[in-house]
This record gives C-alpha cells, sequence and structure tokens, in this order.
C-alpha cells in the first residue's frame, strides 16, 4: 500500500468513526446544554488526533510522537516527511469537515509536544498565531470564550466541565480561591454559585484579561481580585497574613518554571539542604512537589472548609495517610463527562480539614 492510499484509507477510517461519535454525542451535548465537546481521542491508533467541538468549529491537536514521525530526519528525508505529514494533516481536516459538514478552514489543529519540551519552547502557555478566532462555550447558564486559533489550549478545560460545576454547588456563601486561574472559569463558576469572594490567581496578565472577559460574558460580578502573582510568592504573602478563604481550587500545570521554589521541604529531607539559590532556579515538578503545595494550602483553608486539587500528570495519586487529621476523597471518576469516558482520567481529590 503506498502513502497516498493508507492516507486515503485512514481518512475514510476517521470519517466513519465522527459519523458515530458524532450522532451520539450531539443528542448528549443537547441534553445537557453545551455546544461544546471531546469528539475524538486518539480512538484509532493510527490517527493520533484530538478534535475537540465547539458550535461550528473544531479545535484540536496532533500528537506527533505517536505517528511514527522521526524528528531529527536530516536533509530530503526531512523534507519528504513534512510533505507526507501536510498531505495527511490535510486529508484528515477534509474527512472531519465533511462528517461534521463545516468548513475546512473552521478547523484548528496544533501539534501537541512533550510536556518539557513545551515549557522549554514556551508554547505551553505562549501565543502562537494571531488570527483572533474566537466562540463562545455554552454550558447551560454560563459562557466562557475561547480562541481556537492562537493558542496551544483554547482557553477552557473541556474535561473539567463537571468540576465546574461542583465548584459552583459547592460556592453559596464562601470564600473562594483559584490558583493557577488560568482563564477563571472555576471563578465564574463560584460567583454563579454564590461565592461571598473570589480571588483568582495566575502568572499571565492574558488570562487574567480573558478571566474578566468570562466574568463579563455572564454579567457577573467578581467580588474579589485578579490577582497577578506568582502563585509560591501569593502563598507565602497569605500565610504570613494569616488570610483564610473556605474553598480552595489547586489545579497546578505538571511542570512549571516558578520564580521561586517552594520555600519549606517537609517531604523529602534532601530538599530541606538546598540552598535559597539553588531553589529559586528549581523546576517544579508537580509528581514531586504536590504534597508540600497540597499543604501550604491546607494552612490557608478555614476549619471545615475544602480543597479540591486536581492534576492531569500521569499516575499521580494521594494518600490520605500522608495528611493526618483530613478527610482526603478521590472524586476524579464522579467528575469523568459522557465525552471522556473510556479515557484516561486526572486526579482530582477534595480535602476537608
Amino acid at each position: 500500500m503506498t502513502d497516498n492510499d493508507k492516507t486515503a484509507y485512514q481518512a475514510e477510517l476517521l470519517f466513519n468513526r465522527l459519523l458515530k461519535r458524532y450522532k451520539h454525542l450531539k443528542k448528549w451535548a443537547r441534553r445537557i446544554g453545551t455546544n461544546a465537546f471531546r469528539l475524538y481521542d486518539r480512538d484509532i491508533p493510527e490517527i493520533p488526533l484530538v478534535l475537540d467541538i465547539y458550535g461550528d468549529a473544531v479545535s484540536g491537536a496532533f500528537y506527533r510522537r505517536h505517528a511514527g514521525v522521526d524528528d531529527q530526519r536530516p536533509g530530503e528525508a526531512e523534507t519528504a516527511t513534512s510533505a507526507w505529514l501536510d498531505a495527511w494533516l490535510s486529508a484528515m481536516k477534509a474527512a472531519t469537515a465533511k462528517a461534521l459538514d463545516i468548513e475546512e478552514n473552521l478547523i484548528f489543529l496544533k501539534e501537541r509536544q512533550r510536556m518539557r519540551r513545551r515549557q522549554e519552547t514556551g508554547e505551553q502557555y505562549g501565543r502562537i498565531a494571531e488570527s483572533n478566532v474566537y466562540r463562545d462555550v455554552i454550558e447551560g447558564e454560563l459562557r466562557y470564550r475561547v480562541n481556537l486559533s492562537d493558542y496551544l489550549d483554547t482557553g477552557l478545560f473541556l474535561d473539567a466541565r463537571k468540576k465546574r460545576a461542583l465548584i459552583r454547588n459547592e460556592a453559596a456563601g464562601k470564600r473562594f480561591l483559584n490558583l493557577f486561574a488560568y482563564t477563571c472559569s472555576l471563578s465564574v463558576s463560584a460567583a454563579k454559585g454564590g461565592a461571598s469572594r473570589i480571588d483568582s490567581v495566575d502568572l499571565s496578565k492574558t488570562y487574567l484579561e480573558w478571566g474578566k472577559i468570562n466574568f463579563a460574558l455572564n454579567r457577573l460580578e467578581a467580588p474579589g481580585d485578579f490577582i497577578r502573582s506568582d502563585v509560591l510568592q501569593f502563598l507565602d504573602h497569605a500565610e504570613k497574613k494569616k488570610e483564610r478563604w473556605d474553598l480552595i481550587a489547586l489545579d497546578p500545570p505538571s511542570f512549571s518554571n516558578s520564580k521561586k521554589m517552594l520555600s519549606q521541604r517537609t517531604h523529602r529531607a534532601k530538599f530541606q539542604e538546598q540552598t535559597k539559590e539553588t531553589r529559586s532556579t528549581t523546576t517544579i515538578d508537580i509528581k514531586r512537589d504536590h504534597h508540600e503545595l497540597i499543604q501550604r494550602c491546607l494552612s490557608i483553608l478555614e476549619p471545615g472548609g475544602t480543597l479540591v486539587f486536581s492534576s492531569n500528570a500521569r499516575g499521580l495519586s494521594l494518600d490520605a495517610g500522608d495528611f493526618p487529621g483530613i478527610i482526603v476523597k478521590d472524586i476524579g471518576k464522579s467528575l469523568v463527562d459522557e465525552d471522556f469516558r473510556g479515557k484516561r482520567t486526572p486526579c482530582c481529590y477534595g480535602l476537608t480539614l
């Protein structure tokens, strides 16, 4: 089978798969009141794409490392590979457009690199285009602005749909703290749920301004602050001032180049031996550092309050024995919605004082 024949065969496979998934999920989406959902997630191993529907458009990703494409091919071989890949992606976009009856120019595919590589290049959070293709995601009574074209992520994590609902249901009358707030979708949910105070902390001015747009879309006031800060520095400040919140959301990136490494190392003695200068240049690895980060959040949690900790880091789980006196509940499976069933479940825990 030639490369062209193989590509045509895979395009047909994708077309048939999308028809089946779309027929099922569009009815479910209409029933729950949303216009955005995960349609395809590497369901066919040789077609390593993720495709998300946002109304009349699609934003997705291509996973090169799962496609058998060698990034290190030199010279003519590299050029030939690039030409093949362009043709392959074009065929997959055409199949997607046909299956969903949308225009190809409304399908936006980015390339997903390994997490550490994205951190090195800045692609994880940096702007990669200037096309400014926006849509508003509907989730019941709420709206969230997404950018389909210009960032690796759109501004809203679809797999956190039920977590947003959870925060909304728990927020009434509570002081809510949203750490690593991104575009503040959890803060909007808390506001809709009647939180008495909402503080959103993120290092990115762009994302905090985006969060303000999300509040404006819903005609909601933000009874609190949008705080541009390194989360670790914010926690230092909050601990010193003895500030407290009743409900805290902690959803850190798997890796983060922080201006300041965690100041206390309670769970690994070797970190206690590090100098301040060494810590200040260390990359945060959530698999290594989650315990202390959680403990620091618990230190600013009001008695009786709840910390919702979540992470997409593979293999991460919490041991209740590591948090004596704290009620630790694994809620990850309960937050999986229909469009993510059968996929790897991100960890999510509720920790209550």
